[in-house]
């Protein structure tokens, strides 16, 4: 009967805090600390898991997961290389490339542009590019003519619209005398379509058809490489290093780690960077339980006194200011926690509203990936919050739970 004893007292202690209005309202500061700092850790954590999905489904999905490069010479059978790829566990398909670097004429000087030439047909089995044009501007892809599709960014910096012509001043390689750089060749190109993706890519990638990329730097068959999907995008360096092994021709091999690793170092470090200092917030609250406690203690010294001369336990003692203390953190947490949830399962739309209401810009695409603030929940994120924060604060009412059961009841009694 001791534990249900001492949670019923607890119970009843909890409930008359209100006597002391001092105490009350330190109590109430606990709760409300832990319950911001709990709301606020997971709306935090919810927006680094948005950041993680936009990265793998937007970013990872336009670029090269993984890919081969032909060293002195380009890939002449490129078929070759997507069997031996899709004989590798782990590596989903395979496409063909041809890479060229460009300038483009813009107000005030040029602009670099990296020039890919893709087969829409066989870019579509590793790239997630279609998503994010329309549906005129890929197939302007497939014609072997002088199309081009820039970023809305790049088009906009540009002034340009669809259908406008612009020139493209490209390496001219004789394919004979690799590493030979003549002198650059001026190409004509009508923009057929633009791809509206955010961040740096949109401002320095275009793409043409790669029969006319071909006809361009003469590779007749050739490609300049072949890049490859991966079910689990962290297995792309060994995936590609598989492959790579596996070619008889010499050939570079990169990955998405070397490219655009470190967005995802910078994701994770705010992540823990964050979940530290919000725990240290949440640290700090369970000290006010602390204030509390010590000051009920007091409060009660001498029902404290009573309880034990009627015979009971020092442990039972400790147990019912455990229960107060505990029933103030797990207010906490649950408020914390419900409001954190409601936050971040409409975080996007928060934030979209906030940009409409002062006018102003979160996330800018230029610098970003993402033009707006990304939220997935992860229900284990938000139980682990909830029960850190539900430990600290029971383990902050261990030490003022273990004074009152020092109390003596003939001193207190005395004192009264």
């Amino acid at each position: 009967m001791k534990g249900p004893l001492a949670l019923s007292i607890g119970w009843r202690f909890y409930r008359a805090r209100q006597s002391n209005s001092f105490i009350s309202f330190i109590s109430f500061a606990s709760t409300a600390g832990i319950a911001l700092g709990v709301a606020v850790l997971i709306v935090v954590l919810s927006a680094m898991n948005g950041f993680e999905r936009e990265l793998e489904q937007r970013l990872l999905g336009v670029i090269s997961q993984a890919d081969v490069v032909g060293v002195n010479e380009p890939i002449a059978d490129w078929l070759e290389v997507e069997g031996i790829a899709k004989q590798i566990e782990g590596i989903n398909a395979a496409a063909p490339f041809i890479k060229m670097q460009g300038l483009v004429q813009k107000p005030g000087g040029f602009q670099g542009l990296a020039v890919v030439g893709i087969d829409p047909e066989q870019e579509a089995k590793v790239s997630t590019l279609s998503q994010f044009m329309s549906e005129e501007s890929w197939q302007s892809l497939s014609e072997d003519e002088n199309h081009i599709v820039l970023g809305k960014t790049l088009l906009n910096k540009l002034g340009l619209e669809v259908g406008d012509t612009l020139s493209l001043y490209v390496q001219n390689l004789d394919p004979e005398q690799a590493g030979d750089l003549r002198a650059a060749k001026s190409h004509r190109f009508v923009v057929s379509g633009v791809y509206n993706l955010g961040g740096e890519l949109e401002l320095t990638t275009a793409y043409i058809p790669m029969r006319y990329a071909a006809d361009i730097l003469n590779l007749k068959d050739g490609v300049s490489g072949v890049r490859i999907s991966v079910a689990q995008v962290f297995d792309a360096p060994a995936k590609i290093r598989e492959l790579g092994y596996a070619l008889k021709q010499s050939v570079y091999i990169s990955d998405w780690t070397r490219t655009q690793g470190h967005l995802y170092q910078d994701i994770q470090l705010v992540r823990t960077l964050m979940y530290l200092v919000l725990v240290l917030v949440i640290g700090v609250a369970c000290f006010n339980i602390v204030s509390t406690l010590v000051m009920a203690v007091r409060d009660k010294a001498s029902e404290i006194a009573i309880l034990m001369t009627m015979g009971l336990s020092r442990v039972a003692i400790m147990g019912i200011f455990m229960v107060q203390g505990a029933l103030n953190g797990l207010l906490g947490c649950l408020l914390g926690g419900g409001f954190g949830i409601l936050l971040a399962l409409n975080l996007s739309n928060i934030a979209r509203y906030i940009e409409q209401l002062f006018g102003i810009e979160l996330l800018s695409a230029d610098v970003y990936f993402v033009d707006f603030l990304p939220s997935e929940l992860h229900i284990t994120d938000a139980i682990l919050v909830i029960v850190t924060a539900f430990v600290m604060s029971l383990i902050a009412t261990l030490y003022p739970a273990w004074k009152a059961s020092q109390i003596g009841p003939a001193q207190a009694l005395a004192g009264r």
